[in-house]
């Protein structure tokens, strides 16, 4: 096989850009099992609602990128809220078990709602930027994922400065870390609970407002990526997000190779024989487990 560098480096490219997206996904899921230790079932439709408010709202907006993403965050953020208050709140950090009947009850609900309201027909998502892209040479990467890219770097930045110097975060990682302790110090579980939950929902919302001028827009995407979330958290070592950052980044390129010189259904099937392989290697992730630890 004749591999062409300028290709690989596309390749490369569009990887890194998929995987920085996978990344949000996986971040919120490993910030919700840091405080609450539950799996949260529902966490892809989350992205899914965050894609769907970037559909309705950028005709609103004039086709307006930004504005546009704003509102879904905002949207998905105060879905979070709601969730939470409802059910979440109801549930133990040593009912895991229960947690994943009510959350995969919930994402099924949704689904469904969705689909009933919206119809199962995929929707295109247009924007100011169209199909217009950056060129270098003969490599050529559109805006919306440039800037999908950039907005979730920025997302991590701005998520490692609230977690290491804010009170908001140092709340956050005393209940991840020693949730006893973190009562005797007068820190109440479920204020950082919800915040934690809202945090991880406006990180959803972002990366489905991204994802939706990439890829269709339909009421089950977000079933296809709790998935692989939930495995990418596996192989980071459950609780830590630097590692659900380092695996999503690694899965983006490894199915960007794939899907350029393979057969793409190889694609879906790389991140879990990953997850088995590390499994089998490295039974608590490739990364230290738990303690959310941000760096």
């Amino acid at each position: 096989m004749t591999i062409d560098a300028v290709y690989l480096l596309q390749l490369t490219l569009n990887g890194l850009a998929l995987g920085l997206l996978y990344a949000l996904i996986a971040v919120g899921l490993s910030l919700i099992f840091g405080v609450m230790e539950i799996i949260n079932f529902a966490h892809g439709e989350l992205l899914m609602l965050g894609a769907f408010a970037m559909c309705f709202a950028l005709p609103v907006m004039g086709l307006l990128y930004w504005p546009a993403m704003a509102v879904a965050i905002l949207a998905t953020m105060l879905v979070g809220f709601v969730v939470y208050e409802l059910l979440l709140v109801r549930l133990k950090p040593d009912e895991f078990e229960r947690s994943i009947l009510v959350t995969l009850g919930l994402s099924i609900i949704i689904i469904h709602v969705m689909q009933y309201v919206f119809t199962a027909t995929p929707r295109m998502v247009d924007s100011q930027y169209g199909f217009d892209g950056v060129e270098i040479g003969a490599i050529r990467i559109t805006w919306t994922r440039v800037i999908g890219a950039g907005s979730a770097l920025v997302a991590f930045a701005g998520l490692y400065l609230v977690l290491r110097y804010t009170q908001f975060g140092r709340a956050m990682r005393a209940i991840a870390q020693n949730r006893d302790a973190a009562l005797m110090v007068g820190i109440r579980p479920r204020v950082v609970a919800r915040n934690a939950v809202i945090l991880a929902a406006g990180l959803c919302g972002l990366a489905g407002a991204a994802i939706s001028p990439i890829q269709l827009v339909t009421p089950y995407m977000g079933q296809f990526m709790i998935f692989k979330a939930f495995a990418l958290v596996i192989i980071g070592g459950l609780g830590n997000i630097p590692g659900a950052v380092a695996a999503a980044i690694a899965l983006g390129l490894i199915e960007s190779w794939i899907g350029g010189f393979f057969e793409i259904v190889w694609q879906e099937a790389a991140v879990f024989v990953v997850m088995v392989v590390a499994l089998f290697l490295r039974p608590e992730g490739l990364f230290k487990r738990g303690g959310m630890r941000v760096g």
